[in-house]
């Protein structure tokens, strides 16, 4: 198989879908690899590293996308690309189609074959694709809020950690998955005072137990979430529903009873966020202030840590890339039932039920349309 490996165009979008030993893998299972010029380089990999790896170098994306049967990128498609796509093509890469109904149109209008990362799910319920990306994202989320209540930003003034003879920051974290366990380990690092709210009672007993109490745990509802937005000088919003769009657990009116300066962080902004005032912002612009509270809500947070965040991501789609490559779509989604969960739109049905409910378009099971 051709695999085309996109430079990510999506502002301030540093990562690569290759490293030169990934496309070594691929090329020593039988297949071709070219890279577009320049993909890696912002992640730490030259061109001429792809070419040591015995991949070739396409400085034109039209011709990269029109000689590859797989595409390999990132980020999803932005609007600039959605014409580079053709029938039958295999696009591998972050979709989060729930809360983007043009993307979701051009990938139908196309007829590609569209694998989503952050969908692609084991028989335990893990997130392979998406779990590094996310622990990233936990970690980041902290580090920038904390710089965000800084006076000189626009923040309350809190040092997180605290002095001695002056209270800790307090922080709150809405959701205890792979997020907001980072977060939360971030957070105790700093010293600052650390509340967690989930739904389920058994994830709590969880955080509360590998955290040794060091952090507050608390049923997630309407009672506790205004309670702690009362009492947070950090709020970071961790919720995740695989595929679907995420429930606003803060709303406008919340904002109100929020202390002026503090800081919300959304790291489900991808997935349409669960902050009813977020919208996505980028590195170079990446907060901005409702109601007197600092919201971030960078869409590719893992970006900015372009090498750690390509490694990471790389080491786990590998896998499910090779076996995409090595036995097509069809067969490959036959054999693993992660990667059928991970098969999105397939030649212009969408097939997956969570992104077909969120934007209200009709939805396909894929047994419909191809035999297994």
């Amino acid at each position: 198989m051709i695999i085309g490996v996109a430079k990510e165009i999506k502002k301030h979008e540093y990562r690569v879908g290759l490293t030169p030993e990934n496309a070594k893998a691929y090329i020593n299972a039988g297949h071709s690899v070219t890279i577009e010029a320049g993909a890696g380089v912002n992640a730490g990999f030259p061109d001429q590293a792809y070419i040591d790896a015995g991949a070739t170098i396409e400085t034109d994306k039209k011709k990269l996308f029109d000689n590859s049967e797989m595409i390999i990128k990132v980020k999803e498609p932005i609007s600039e690309e959605y014409d580079l796509f053709h029938e039958d093509q295999i696009l591998y890469t972050y979709l989060h189609l729930a809360a983007d109904e043009q993307q979701t149109k051009a990938l139908l209008k196309s007829g590609v074959k569209a694998i989503a990362y952050e969908t692609i799910e084991e028989a335990d319920h893990s997130l392979p694709c998406l779990t590094p990306m996310s622990e990233i994202a936990g970690k980041l989320s902290v580090q920038e809020g904390a710089k965000y209540l800084e006076k000189t930003f626009g923040g309350r003034g809190v040092l997180l950690g605290g002095v001695p003879g002056v209270p800790r920051g307090k922080v709150a974290i809405l959701g205890g998955g792979v997020v907001g366990t980072n977060a939360a380990k971030i957070a105790i690092g700093l010293g600052a005072d650390v509340t967690v709210l989930d739904i389920s009672a058994k994830r709590l007993a969880y955080l509360d137990d590998i955290f040794e109490s060091r952090i507050t745990t608390l049923y997630s509802n309407e009672e506790n979430i205004q309670l702690i937005l009362k009492e947070s000088d950090l709020v970071i919003g961790g919720v995740l529903i695989p595929g679907a769009k995420t429930p606003r657990l803060v709303r406008r009116e919340h904002l109100k009873i929020m202390k002026p300066g503090s800081v919300l962080v959304d790291v489900a902004v991808d997935q349409g966020g669960c902050i009813e005032t977020t919208h996505p912002t980028t590195h170079d612009d990446p907060i901005f202030d409702v109601d007197g509270i600092i919201h971030y809500c960078v869409a590719n947070m893992p970006g900015a840590v372009s090498f750690t965040s390509t490694l990471a991501l790389t080491g786990t789609t590998l896998r499910y890339g090779l076996m995409l490559a090595n036995k097509g779509v069809e067969k490959a989604v036959k054999e693993s039932e992660a990667l059928k969960k991970g098969l999105n739109i397939y030649k212009g049905a969408c097939v997956y039920k969570k992104v077909a409910e969120a934007l209200n378009i009709d939805y396909t099971p894929y047994n419909e349309i191809v035999s297994m």
